[in-house]
């Protein structure tokens, strides 16, 4: 006779091989996972290690101040590319200053205030490799404004050359006289009201050149782009406008050009660029000594 006290031992004596084998088993399984887990992690930091270099940022100091160096309180800042993260408002704080975190590369920025002129430039963000780099800054100087009408202020190189801008989407373009040769060119014969004669320029066509600052021409010309419009400008603050849909020649017959010939000769005391807009019955809008080409928005 056995006792239950017995037949208890007995079968946990008969279980005892099966049960550590599956004891193994299981502690081997897990070991596995354990590795294969740490392997997944490892995977997994090795491309964040990796590509943090490539987000990295640098402080940069944005200072807006007039020609006496006061600074100007909430001035609208613009760059292009945007920054990200973009700060909640881009406008300069109660000392003149904006302060934004930007990616090492090329930038366009504007900066404008009630009662000045608008600047635009062009700014390069660079971060030396495996070095802490200092906070970075850029001073944006402002012209006390003349009138209402939107103006820009140009380099001092620009002297002589024509300026395009397209603010904020693109940094100036300046074209000497030498680069403007080199551009291809077209062919007009117009007839001139105002000396009453048949005049025959040569120049680059106006869309080729707004081309230059990603202007939206073509197909691209639609919805809110149609409120776009030109404004040109001669060294004598002379300006007249044209909207963007009357130089895309495939809105408008004929082309508007900025010449620098004409009858085969140099513009002489009306160049060296003088804007020709056939079609006008009264040559109002042939702005002499052309210096500046603006594409504005309407909205």
């Amino acid at each position: 006779m056995i006792r239950a006290g017995n037949v208890r031992r007995a079968n946990w004596k008969r279980c005892s091989p099966a049960d550590t084998g599956l004891f193994r088993r299981y502690a081997s399984t897990m070991r596995k996972l354990v590795s294969i887990v740490g392997v997944l992690c490892v995977v997994g930091f090795i491309p964040s290690a990796f590509s943090a270099p490539q987000s990295a940022t640098t402080a940069v100091t944005i200072r807006v101040s007039d020609q006496t160096g006061a600074s100007i309180a909430h001035a609208q800042i613009r760059i292009v590319p945007a920054p990200d993260p973009a700060p909640v408002k881009l406008e300069t704080d109660e000392y003149g200053q904006l302060l934004v975190n930007l990616k090492a590369g090329g930038y366009a920025l504007s900066a404008s205030a009630q009662g000045f002129t608008r600047y635009i430039g062009h700014v390069d963000i660079s971060i030396p490799e495996g070095k802490a780099s200092a906070d970075q800054l850029i001073v944006a100087v402002l012209e006390v404004g003349h009138g209402g009408g939107p103006t820009v202020v140009l380099p001092a190189s620009a002297e002589g050359s024509l300026v395009l801008t397209a603010d904020p989407y693109h940094a100036p373009v300046v074209l000497s006289p030498a680069d403007f040769r080199t551009l291809p060119h077209v062919t007009i014969t117009v007839h001139n009201s105002h000396s009453d004669a048949t005049e025959t320029y040569s120049g680059v066509p106006l869309a080729a050149l707004l081309a230059k600052v990603n202007s939206p021409l073509g197909k691209e010309l639609r919805g809110e782009a149609m409120t776009s419009y030109v404004l040109a400008t001669g060294t004598d603050g002379y300006s007249v406008v044209l909207s963007l849909a009357e130089v895309d020649p495939s809105f408008h017959e004929g082309q508007v050009i900025v010449a620098d010939t004409r009858d085969g000769q140099p513009l002489g005391k009306s160049g060296p660029f003088q804007l020709i807009v056939p079609g006008d019955k009264r040559p109002a809008r042939w702005v002499h000594n052309l210096n500046s080409i603006s594409l504005q928005h309407g909205r």
